[in-house]
Order: structure tokens, then C-alpha cells, then sequence
């Protein structure tokens, strides 16, 4: 499928010297004198590396077919995640590079959503939040509630998250998967 430099955003791939690239960022610049012009960092999903290119924003750009399926997430063997597709029992193997810092928060049973492209893995994407348990988290100190502050804590997964006072040890919590950042109390 054909279209323009300017209309690619983050996330999106397409084919470029026969190669597959996924945008990582894109910038339109528009000097003075000239044409506008596309500065495009992308991504080469298989080799792992970061190439930027520049293209007039009306240039054709062939756009590359990626298919989007949900899979559950099962185990991690020496930095290899394996996946099962709940439709057809098929079981996919994703470099955990592909899942980047978000493979902290993978869970046995999660389903997640992983981009093919010719049957081959170009990206995993995990559910925006997650639901873990606060393993360690530091007393609070009185007087310490006045203004807002946040105290460090480990999750189960031995990340460190910063969250409220009121959060103590055992205390199942919400955290983005995109960051690690706090969201809020689980309601369970």
C-alpha cells in the first residue's frame, strides 16, 4: 500500500530498500526556501538498530502489511519469551528485546498483542496497566503527609516504583506497564 512521508506516524511500518523500518519518531521540517522536508528515525525490528532518513513529504513511501493478534504470554527461557495464540494453539518466540523494558511487568497467562509481519515478530505490546504487590516499601514517617511526597518501594517483581505514604507492604497496587509508573490502589 502506497503513501506519503508526511502522513507516517510512530509505530507505523513501511518498506525501504527492501528492508522492513518501524517509525520511531517523524518531524516535518519546513525551511525558508524549499520543499518540506520528512526527518524520519526509524527502527529495523529484526536487526535491532536505528536509522534516520529524509524524505520530501509528498515522496511514496511503500507502506508494509502488519498483522495485529492477541496472544497469551506462558514462560521465559534465557531471554526468549514464548507466546500461544488462544485461537489456533499456534506457539510464537519473541527476543526480548522485541518487548523492550515492559518485559519487567509480564505476567504467566497475559494476553498481549504482538505485530507480525510475515509471520515474524516485530513488536509486543502489553496492556496499558498492571495489578502487582508491594513486596517492601518504607515506613511511614510522621509529618511526612503534610505535602505531597512519594516513597520508594519494590514491586514483586523486584522493580522499584515510587508511591504515596499510605502504601504499605503487601498492598496490591496498579503500575503502567509504558513506565513503571504508580496508578492507583488495585480495587480487589
Amino acid at each position: 500500500m502506497k503513501d506519503t512521508a508526511i502522513n507516517l506516524r510512530a509505530g507505523n511500518a513501511f518498506m525501504h530498500e527492501g528492508k522492513l523500518l518501524v517509525v520511531v519518531k517523524n518531524e516535518i521540517n519546513q525551511p525558508g526556501k524549499g520543499a518540506s522536508v520528512a526527518q524520519i528515525e526509524a527502527r529495523d525490528p529484526l536487526m535491532g538498530t536505528k536509522t534516520n532518513l529524509r524524505f520530501r513529504t509528498q515522496e511514496s513511501i511503500e507502506r508494509a502489511d502488519l498483522f495485529e493478534t492477541d496472544y497469551q504470554y506462558l514462560f521465559e527461557t534465557d531471554g526468549v519469551y514464548t507466546f500461544m495464540n488462544n485461537e489456533t494453539f499456534e506457539q510464537i518466540e519473541v527476543a526480548g528485546d522485541l518487548i523492550g523494558s515492559p518485559k519487567a511487568y509480564l505476567q504467566e497467562g497475559m494476553i498481549c498483542a504482538i505485530q507480525t509481519h510475515e509471520g515474524a515478530p516485530i513488536s509486543v505490546t502489553l496492556p496499558k496497566t498492571v495489578v502487582m504487590t508491594v513486596t517492601e516499601a518504607d515506613p511511614v514517617v510522621k509529618g511526612q503527609t503534610q505535602s505531597s511526597s512519594y516513597k520508594p518501594a519494590v514491586l514483586e517483581n523486584g522493580e522499584r516504583v515510587l508511591v504515596p505514604p499510605h502504601i504499605e507492604t503487601g498492598t496490591r497496587i496498579v503500575v503502567h506497564t509504558a513506565d513503571g509508573a504508580y496508578s492507583e490502589r488495585a480495587k480487589d
